[in-house]
């Protein structure tokens, strides 16, 4: 019955964030023949639907021609939550503010990139009581692995109902003895896929983050788009940098049953996925993207260690 409840609560919680992250989006930037326009300096689409002004006049021009009245938005300085009006939820609750902390804090430091770490390490911070747990899940299930991987050859050709029924149980026990819980620390899990889409719409939308450089890098240019330029070494080493810390954060955060050979390749997939993924999504959310695995991996590391030292005493 817990079980059944878990599992509702969950797919409730997928409707919700669901309609949360449809009801706004970023909209490309088209000319007369619905083209899109591009950033003649970077090669990247532009936004239509920014939050704020740019600070290029040359990009204003650019707006101003395609029919979006500058002059109705604040300045990204003067930009406020309550700027604007209203668009939606998502844009309202997500978005604005978020885009709204970034400018924040990267007015002071000097750099929205340098903005993004920190925000993301905020974030985490904040999470960790709820993260450290997945982190603690999954070494206990290492613990526990050995007992996992007999009962899986105890009933491996059995494929009987009652036998399936047995197995259940048996392995709930193991479970239990190790106090393994597999849905603990999932909710920062179900909440990483909407700060991921929050993330790139606040550094689509906002021009004076978009427009921003760190080190080599656009914040708003995809490895698509930057390794045709100048740069592109910048770009190869983001999306090796995103691979890296991606692959090494999904292996050492696993909680599934390591003996399953498709559980065994699941960080490779996963890791496959993201860094194509990454090659089309702004430097600036690849940032965010490797800030987070950063701390996961630090996180899953003092875990471990933290749990070793306790064992020794």
């Amino acid at each position: 019955m817990n079980q059944s409840k878990k599992k509702n609560k969950i797919k409730i919680l997928l409707v919700l964030l669901l309609l949360l992250v449809t009801t706004g989006c970023t909209t490309t930037l088209t000319d007369k023949n619905n083209k899109p326009v591009k950033n003649e300096v970077t090669g990247q689409n532009l936004t239509k639907n920014i939050i704020c002004q740019p600070t290029d006049k040359e990009m204003i021009a650019i707006y101003e021609k395609n029919g979006v009245d500058i002059n109705k938005l604040p300045t990204c300085d003067e930009f406020k939550v309550t700027s604007g009006k209203y668009e939606s939820l998502w844009t309202s609750f997500f978005i604005k503010p978020l885009a709204f902390i970034l400018l924040f804090v990267g007015k002071n430091v000097g750099n929205y990139a340098i903005s993004v770490i920190i925000l993301s390490l905020i974030i985490r911070l904040i999470a960790y009581p709820i993260t450290r747990k997945t982190a603690m899940q999954s070494e206990l299930i290492k613990k526990a692995q050995p007992e996992l991987d007999r009962l899986q050859k105890k009933y491996k050709d059995k494929t009987d109902q009652e036998s399936l029924m047995k197995q259940n149980q048996e392995m709930l026990m193991i479970y239990k003895k190790y106090n393994i819980n597999p849905l603990s620390g999932c909710l920062f899990s179900f909440l990483q896929l909407p700060l991921f889409i929050a993330f790139f719409e606040a550094i689509q939308r906002t021009p004076a983050i978009f427009e921003d450089k760190f080190l080599a890098l656009q914040l708003g240019t995809t490895p698509s788009i930057g390794i045709g330029t100048g740069t592109w070494y910048a770009y190869l080493i983001l999306v090796a940098l995103i691979g890296l810390t991606t692959y090494f954060s999904f292996k050492m955060n696993s909680t599934g049953n390591m003996a399953d050979p498709s559980m065994k390749s699941m960080p490779i997939m996963m890791t496959v996925m993201i860094i194509i993924t990454s090659v089309f999504m702004p430097s600036g959310l690849g940032i965010y993207w490797i800030t987070s695995n950063l701390f996961t991996i630090v996180q899953n590391i003092l875990v471990k260690r933290s749990k070793e030292v306790n064992g020794k005493a």
